[in-house]
This record gives structure tokens, C-alpha cells and sequence, in this order.
């Protein structure tokens, strides 16, 4: 068996030239660490300015605490600012965020992809266009309809559902799913189906468990657009008491000191973040479609 030609800018020969390799290696090292200024880069500025008094942040901004730490600011963040209730609301408003959205994803997901109905391929187009149609047009229909529901006569305004139904309502979503149910062993559906599995069986028993990826894609999607919603939730949202941190830290900024706002910001932050590891950790570890089908 003869070896395969190199195919890359380097070869493997030229490799083992020492100043080659050297060079490669401060190459990668520099790049990885422009990545990590790049990308951690604020995020840690954020958290070394929550701890840090309002005239040192002002004075030198990006000195390592001139004089010392202040980690009261968290607590009074957290505490004194009411940052404690928002966070319930957020966590409110992107828990049924996320519910709502991962039940109309996989459940027309996989009416588009299993079932495959008549007009399957016409309601994928329908679906698709509207993700031609900006966002921002939809604001005044939404709020129309969230202050009045056609045929209830009810308003949704200060009410969670107000956020969770539009939220549901994601055709990006649903095209994900379908796209990765398209490409599931159908062998393993129709085994199913022959032994007597009906359409909710095949969907729960079968279908979500091989699925583990794509909801935990979902997911994080779902959350995070959740978490840093402003608009829609400062329109249908009016009441203080409900409204989550997207919306109150604004406000907020004109009246507290700014190193309590950049450690309540540097709060809010850190949360989606280790929300995003839990959910990609939880969802896509070993979550492969190996042993699915036995050859």
C-alpha cells in the first residue's frame, strides 16, 4: 500500500526541518492566543472590573486591582439591587422559552421528516419563507395580538406567554430538526413500525432518544436568544416585578453606582456561559447514533 502524497501547504519532509517547526509551533501558539484575548478577553475584563472599585475602573481600566479587591460588589449586585428576583424572571422567561420552542421543533420536525405528509414539501417552503420576513416587522402584529388573542379576546400583556408563544414560533428551529431527522436510519422506523410502534411511540421511544444532538443544539439556541431578548420582553412585559435582566440592568444603570453595574452585568453574563457548558456537556457527550443499526 503506497503512502498518501501530502496534500497540505507543508509537507511532512519539510516538517522536521527544525526552524519549520519552531516557526509552526510560535505560529499556532500566537493564534491561539489572540483567539483566547479575542474571545475570553472582555469577559474576563468584565469580571476583574465587578471586582474592582468605581475610581480604580475609571482611573486605570485595564490595571489588575491597583488597590485590592472589592468583592462586596457582588453581594450588592446581587442583594440590595433585587438581582436575585430578575434572575428568577429570566429564568422563567427562558426555561418556557426553551420548552415551547423544543416542542414545536421536534414535533414538526418529525411530522415534516417521519410522517411525511401529502404537503410535506409545500409547508417546508412555507416555513422557509418566513424566515425571509425581518423580525422587526412582526413587532406590531405580535403586540396586537398578544394585547388582544383573536377569538379569546384576552390579553397576554404581563404574562409569561406573552413571551413564550412567539418564542415557540421559530421556523429556523424546525428546519434544524427536520434536516437532522432527514438523515436517521429509516431502517430502525420502519422495524419499529413493524413491530407495532404508532406515530407517538415511534416519536418517544424511538426518534427523541437518537436526537440527543440536535436538542442540545436547539437548546442552546433557545436559551441564549432567551437570555438576551431586550425588545419583545421590555414591550410585553411592562411590569417591573416580571421583567428579567436583558431588561432591568438598562434601567438600572442611571441609579447605581458603576462597579455594582458591572458586577450585576458580569452576573448576567457568567450565567448563559456556564448554562451553554451544562447543556453541551449533558446533551452532546456521547450522545452518537452508533448501535442504532446493527449490521
Amino acid at each position: 500500500m503506497t503512502d498518501q502524497p501530502d496534500r497540505g501547504i507543508i509537507s511532512s519532509n519539510e516538517r522536521r526541518k527544525p526552524w519549520i517547526r519552531k516557526t509552526l509551533t510560535l505560529t499556532e501558539v500566537g493564534l491561539l492566543g489572540s483567539l483566547v484575548v479575542i474571545g475570553l478577553g472582555p469577559l474576563l475584563w468584565l469580571a476583574k472590573a465587578a471586582t474592582t472599585p468605581t475610581r480604580d475602573t475609571l482611573r486605570e481600566p485595564m490595571a489588575l486591582w491597583p488597590n485590592g479587591f472589592d468583592i462586596a460588589n457582588l453581594a450588592t449586585a446581587w442583594n440590595h439591587e433585587h438581582l436575585d428576583r430578575y434572575f428568577l424572571n429570566t429564568l422563567a422567561v427562558a426555561g418556557g422559552s426553551w420548552a415551547s420552542q423544543l416542542l414545536v421543533a421536534t414535533t414538526a420536525g418529525y411530522a415534516l421528516s417521519v410522517l411525511r405528509p401529502r404537503y410535506g414539501k409545500l409547508i417546508t417552503g412555507l416555513v422557509l419563507g418566513t424566515m425571509l420576513v425581518p423580525a422587526v416587522v412582526l413587532l406590531v402584529p405580535l403586540y396586537l395580538t398578544a394585547l388582544d388573542v383573536p377569538g379569546l379576546h384576552i390579553s397576554l400583556i404581563n404574562s409569561w406567554w406573552a413571551v413564550w408563544l412567539p418564542a415557540a414560533a421559530s421556523p429556523f428551529n424546525v428546519i434544524l430538526v427536520k434536516r437532522f431527522f432527514d438523515n436517521l436510519p429509516r431502517e430502525v422506523f420502519e422495524a419499529a413500525m413493524v413491530d407495532g410502534a404508532g406515530p407517538f411511540r415511534l416519536f418517544w421511544s424511538i426518534v427523541l432518544p437518537m436526537s440527543r444532538p440536535i436538542l442540545g443544539v436547539v437548546s442552546v439556541f433557545a436559551v441564549v436568544a432567551a437570555w438576551k431578548d431586550f425588545l419583545w420582553p421590555l414591550l410585553v412585559l411592562p411590569d417591573p416585578g416580571k421583567q428579567p435582566l436583558s431588561v432591568r440592568l438598562p434601567i438600572l444603570a442611571e441609579t447605581i453606582q458603576l462597579d455594582v453595574l458591572l458586577a450585576a452585568l458580569f452576573i448576567s453574563t457568567l450565567i448563559p456561559v456556564v448554562l451553554f457548558l451544562v447543556f453541551q456537556g449533558f446533551f452532546l457527550r456521547g450522545a452518537g447514533l452508533s448501535g442504532a443499526v446493527k449490521g
